[in-house]
Parts: structure tokens; sequence; C-alpha cells
């Protein structure tokens, strides 16, 4: 069993009346919600609908077109944007190929260090968590391209973050490794975290909300 240290804070996620544009072209408009402690949401939705682009909006990697993203917890410092409490994993794995496993989730370790609300494990046991404690000494570029997205998400687990936004999660992996994968996700959201994810796949989770993602189509429904 996986020992995560964290304390439920107040916590919310807030994303109000966002709109984002990629190029001359205006993806979505008008979405807004609210998280707390131990909900999800699920993005739905065909290929170019929105999803990737409003999970990188809400991690902080895109502007906004409108609206904003706003992160609130008893913990948190005054001004902390809410990035700062979100772990982003998107379709890439952010790992150095020519790194050992455990050298790529050690640095992640110390480069993103712990927020106040909780504490994250060790690279030998995050590895553990998601099935590969046995080759942690291994280049990250030996491992096939289902135990690199192991790895990847072994990154969540280093330092703790109450927010994961997910891309995909479960791309390029088995079934049994999915059925890990829905094992930390329900694990984080049992001891308060939140998650956020775009998945063409079900993931599982009981009480997840879902918001469909239309994109273009929608320009006619008045909804994007």
């Amino acid at each position: 069993m996986i020992k995560i240290l964290m304390k439920v804070s107040g916590m919310r996620l807030l994303a109000e009346n966002l709109s984002a544009r990629r190029g001359e072209d205006l993806i979505f408009t008008d979405i807004s919600f609210t998280l707390g402690a131990g909900e999800s949401l699920v993005l739905t939705g065909r290929n170019g609908s929105g999803k990737s682009t409003l999970l990188r909006v809400v991690a902080g990697l895109l502007r906004p077109e409108t609206g904003r993203v706003a992160w609130t917890a008893e913990s948190a410092e005054s001004g902390m944007r809410a990035a700062e409490a979100c772990h982003y994993l998107g379709h890439r794995n952010a790992m150095k190929a020519e790194l050992t496993v455990f050298e790529n989730l050690a640095f992640w370790k110390d480069f993103l260090g712990d927020t106040e609300d909780g504490k994250g494990i060790p690279p030998g046991e995050a590895a553990d968590a998601v099935g590969l404690g046995g080759i942690i000494h291994l280049p990250f570029g030996y491992l096939s391209a289902g135990q690199q997205r192991r790895m990847a998400f072994a990154k969540l687990l280093v330092a703790y973050r109450p927010v994961w936004i997910l891309d995909e999660p479960t791309a390029a992996l088995d079934v049994s490794a999915e059925g890990v994968f829905t094992g930390l996700i329900k694990l984080h959201l049992a001891t308060g975290g939140i998650v956020l994810a775009a998945t063409h796949q079900p993931l599982g989770l009981e009480n997840a909300r879902e918001l469909r993602m239309t994109g273009f189509a929608g320009v006619a429904e008045g909804r994007w």
C-alpha cells in the first residue's frame, strides 16, 4: 500500500468562462467548472474538439482567450497560481532517454518538490507502485512504450500535487497496466486529490463527472 501523506484543506479548482484559440481559430468558449477534494471530471469528445487544449489551459501551459483558472486551499500561499497545484501528464512522458528510470524520477522529485498539502514517495516506491520496481536501474530509453508510460505516471507519485491533469493517460497500456493506473487514480481521489482527465477509454471512476467537448461541431448548437 502506498502511503501518501496529505491534509485535505478546503481545496478547490475553479475554471470560469474559459475560451481558447489555436492560431486564428476559436477552439472552445464558455467552459466553467469547479472541482473540490476527492472529485474528478472526465473530458470526452472527438479528436480536435479541444480536450487537450482545455487541459493545457488549466495546467497553465496555454493562456486562455477569456476567463480564468483559480486555486484555493487553506494551506496555499496567498496568490498561489492554479498551475502550481497541478501535475500535468500529456502525450509525451517528459523523461530523458539516456538517464536511468531512477535518475529521471529522482530529478523530478528534487525539481518539483511537494506542496504544503502532502508528501510524495521515494523513486523506488513509485516504480513499485506502477509494477516496474525491478527495472529502475535501466535507461529510460530501453523501456517499451507501455513501460515508459507507466514510469511517466510514477512521476506523479514522487512529488505531491493535489491536482492531476491527465491527457489520454492509458495510451500504449495493456489491460493489466490500465488497472494499475485506475487504482492509483482512485487512491489519489480517496485521499482528497482532484483529477481532470481527457480520454477515449473509460477510467473506471464511478463518480466522475463528464464534460463532452464538441469543438467546431457545437457552433450550431450554441455551445462548444
